[in-house]
């Protein structure tokens, strides 16, 4: 984790070919976070590798937070990744910090628009807005133990996940700082690693573990898990659906695994003559438990690395991610 956020971001255009599909350069840091920049309708060209957490809010315009607790907001100025430039836009110093002012590392954010939600180890949820100084808002005791992961759900609903795999849906409307829903992760407290929602079903919340599982909720239903995975062999880093394509989703994790799970034939109705089940256009395969264990496919998309891979993202049919083997890949013509 890097101690101040001056050095954590570094915009990467230079690759060195390694197989036909993966394409990878040494920076000389560890990456914690690599992000596309977004493009209109277009692939894009560049990307960001930075510390602990990042987020784009728009095209040009994203947040970092860091170790010492601080969050920043950055526009990205000029044309071309040769000549970018990073501009502190906003700052919020020390927003997230342990008793005796003793800073506390900000360990998730998530945007919504230019609202930006923060977590850290000190069990503070907080609220910001892009366009002002003040956080909107403080929910100081937002849990007993360190936080890891938050998501928006909605526009006024976040959820969050702690140390011992507590999970909490915050309803942001009432004015009350105490969670509108809590469940756990699993049966065994297993610390929440990573959380998201589907694009297109914010219901479905799926959240990577620190023992590799995943784990997949329902919210319109209950608060138990529909299905459980047993999926990489050490902690989940990051997940993340493909934005235009999300029956496509992509894992990597600290065992150094880069994974394809791909739902697509789960989607499909059934052949003539097979006894396989069919779903219908608006059920999510995820959400059957039967056929997410014996029907999903599940693809490698690099050779094992020897250290964590501690972040990816996905733009078209290309997977960008970082290890802390100093080096960033980028893995091309992944097939969707």
């Amino acid at each position: 984790m890097s101690s101040c956020w001056q050095h954590c971001v570094k915009c990467v255009n230079k690759f060195l070919i390694m197989e036909e599909k993966v394409l990878g350069t040494f920076v000389g840091e560890k990456i914690s976070k690599v992000r596309w920049k977004p493009e209109d309708l277009i692939e894009s060209n560049t990307f960001l590798t930075g510390s602990w957490d990042n987020e784009f809010i728009n095209n040009n315009t994203f947040v970092v937070s860091s170790s010492t607790g601080s969050v920043k907001l950055f526009k990205i100025e000029g044309k071309g990744s040769r000549s970018s430039e990073f501009k502190e836009f906003n700052s919020w110093n020390s927003i997230h910090y342990f008793s005796f002012e003793r800073s506390s590392p900000c360990t998730g954010l998530a945007c919504f628009e230019e609202d930006i939600a923060t977590v850290g180890e000190d069990g503070r949820l907080v609220l910001l807005t892009a366009r002002q100084k003040r956080p909107v808002r403080r929910i100081e005791k937002a849990d007993s133990c360190s936080l890891h992961c938050v998501c928006f759900l909605k526009h006024n609903e976040v959820l969050t996940g702690n140390l011992r795999g507590q999970m909490k849906v915050w309803d942001l409307k009432n004015p009350a700082d105490k969670p509108a829903t809590t469940f756990m992760l699993s049966g065994e407290q297993v610390a929440a690693s990573c959380v998201t929602h589907h694009p297109t079903q914010c219901h479905m919340v799926l959240a990577g573990g620190e023992d590799g599982s995943l784990t997949v909720w329902d919210l319109r239903r209950n608060t138990f898990p529909v299905t459980l995975l047993s999926a990489h062999s050490d902690t989940v880093s990051e997940l993340h659906f493909h934005p235009d394509r999300p029956e496509h989703l992509f894992t990597c994790s600290m065992s150094g695994e880069v994974w394809h799970w791909n739902t697509s034939s789960m989607s499909r109705p059934a052949r003539l003559g097979t006894t396989l089940p069919e779903f219908s256009g608006d059920e999510n395969p995820w959400l059957n438990s039967d056929a997410a264990k014996h029907r999903l496919e599940v693809f490698t998309l690099m050779p094992q690395l020897h250290k964590p891979v501690n972040s990816l993202d996905v733009n078209k049919n290309r997977v960008v991610c970082g290890c802390d083997n100093e080096a960033v890949y980028v893995l091309k013509n992944i097939v969707l």
